[in-house]
Formats: C-alpha cells, structure tokens, sequence
C-alpha cells in the first residue's frame, strides 16, 4: 500500500514538466518532450498524467482529477484486500501459536534480578527507581527513615510525586514513634497524602516500585540488595506488603516540638503492644527500652485504666484507641 502512495506523488520536476505541458496548451509533440526529459516523460505517462497518442506521435495532459480518482479507488481496493488478509493471519498461524502456548519455557533471570552490592550503591539505585516511579512506592522499613530523607531536595521529590495523585505507604517499627527524625519525615509526608503505619512484628525491608520492581535484601546485614523485575515475584510481594499493611497500626504522626509530646506516649505503645499479646520483654526489646521501664510504664497504665490483669489493660486500651483518626 505504501508503494502505492509513493507512485502516487509526482516529484516537484515531475510537477514542473507538467506544468510546461499546460502552459503550451496542453498537447506537446511527443519527441520533443523525450528529448527534454526522457525520465519525467515516462514517469508522467506511468501516472497517468500524460496520454499518448500514436496517430500524430503527440503528449496530452490528463486531469488530474480523473486520474485522483483512479489511484484513490485502487488504494481503497488495496486497503480492503490488506484488512482481509489482517483478519486471516491468527488463522493462518493457529498452529504455530499451539505450538508455542504448549511448549515450556525457561525464563533468563539474569534479564530479571539485578544483584546490588554496598550500602551506597544500593541507596543510588533505590534513588534512581524513585525517580522513575510514576504511581505508587510500597515501603517495609524496619526501624526508621534514613537521616538523609530529610533534606530539602528529597523531601521535594516526595511531594511533587504525591502532588501527581501517586500513592506512598510505609510500614515502620513501633520504635519509629520514639526517633523524632523519623517523626519529623512522616508528619511532613502525611500531610502531602503519604500515609504510615506500625507493625508490631518481625518483618524484613522491602521497597516496590509501581508494582513493577521490587528490591529487597540479598544478604543478612542489608549490605547486599536484588533488583527484582520477574512479575510473577514482584505480584507475589505486593500481596505480602497488602498483608502487613492490613495487620500494621494506624498512628498519629506529631512532632514533639509541635505537640510538647511524642507522637503516641510511650506508655499508650506499651499498651497497644501489651494487646497484642507481646510480653514485657518483647516490648522492651521492640521499643529499645529496659525491662524495668516497661514495667513502670505497666504499673502506670494499670493505675489510669482501673485494670486488675494484663490482659484486662491491654483490652481497654485496644477499645481506647480510636484508628479512624489515624493514618
């Protein structure tokens, strides 16, 4: 069909000799006009342009219209024959698409998992998916925000992306509430429409980018990162952040040089912590505290809330504890 178009279009010399052809009436002697411009002759004639006429050896100009017409019914012709053809190919190759559907596969990982080596490395190309990100980043971020997050140029990325109407959430330890840095970040992020919360359970760090690419540790001390493209992989670590999420706290972040508090008193996370069924060792640990802390902040809980039993306070503090206000 393109072909055809082609042939259509006379050139601009095409066009000047039959212009001069026109300007002489219309009717040229045929051998003249060889011998000034054999090729644009031919050319004319092929396109209909021109029309030859044996008996007097002369060269008549054709309407341009008539032969419009002509080259428009062909291509149209063309494009109905080319449309049919369209709608028989997946018949005409149904046996070599069973072919291909029924024979197995291997995938290459290499062109799906991208090993990261050194802490620096790993936040340069954690910065350079963020940047490429465009609707969503999923975030389990065991203990807080890193130090640098809140700088000016970081802290403007993450609003203009949030701006575009693009989703954050972040999954951080309990302990998060008790580091005013990582208050700070979260306080600033809410308020752009990013949204936190805390799991009160063990969970390893894992950033997802536009449900596309997924990095996550490759070695026990984080220094080690894998880039994971593989969807099938990526889909099913969505679903394990999906789940965190739903079992993750909804907090209020304040900072507490704003509210002269933290976020949520440390005695309220002992609580909530205590009716999740964590015992006061677990709790000390999660919230980086001593023992002999806790206790004092149980001994205090119990006072306020009239509670005989543990188990007791950990209930009236689950029902105290309205979520709707939160993140």
């Amino acid at each position: 069909m393109s072909e055809s178009t082609g042939a259509a279009l006379p050139t601009e010399s095409e066009r000047r000799l039959y212009q001069r052809i026109l300007d002489q009436g219309g009717r040229v002697d045929f051998r003249e006009a060889v011998e000034q411009d054999p090729a644009g002759v031919l050319r004319l004639l092929e396109l209909g342009l021109l029309a030859h006429d044996g008996a007097d050896q002369s060269l008549t100009a054709v309407n341009p219209r008539t032969v419009g017409d002509r080259i428009s019914a062909d291509l149209r012709a063309e494009g109905t024959r080319m449309l049919l053809r369209a709608e028989e190919m997946p018949v005409l190759l149904e046996d070599l698409t069973h072919a291909y559907d029924a024979t197995p596969r291997r995938a290459d990982r290499s062109s799906v998992v991208q090993h990261v080596d050194r802490t620096d490395r790993i936040r340069e190309r954690v910065r350079q998916l963020e940047s490429e990100a465009a609707e969503e980043v999923l975030i389990l971020q065991p203990g807080g925000v890193f130090p640098g997050d809140l700088q000016a140029d970081s802290l403007e990325r993450v609003r203009c992306f949030l701006s575009g109407g693009a989703v954050l959430h972040t999954v951080y330890e309990p302990a998060a509430l008790l580091d005013e840095t990582t208050v700070r970040w979260a306080e600033a992020v809410t308020g752009w429409g990013g949204r936190f919360r805390t799991l009160s359970e063990p969970f390893s760090r894992m950033t997802i980018f536009d449900r596309r690419i997924a990095v996550v540790p490759a070695s026990a001390d984080n220094s080690s990162a894998a880039v994971v493209e593989d969807p099938a992989v990526v889909s099913f670590l969505v679903a394990a952040f999906e789940r965190d999420w739903e079992r993750a706290e909804r907090v209020r972040w304040r900072s507490a040089d704003r509210e002269g508090e933290s976020v949520v008193p440390v005695h309220e996370q002992v609580g909530r912590l205590l009716a999740q069924g964590l015992t006061q060792r677990s709790i000390a640990t999660r919230l980086g505290l001593s023992e002999r802390t806790v206790a004092g902040h149980i001994s205090r809980l119990r006072e306020l809330h009239d509670a005989e039993t543990l188990f007791q306070l950990g209930w009236q503090m689950r029902g105290s504890y309205d979520p709707a206000a939160a993140g």
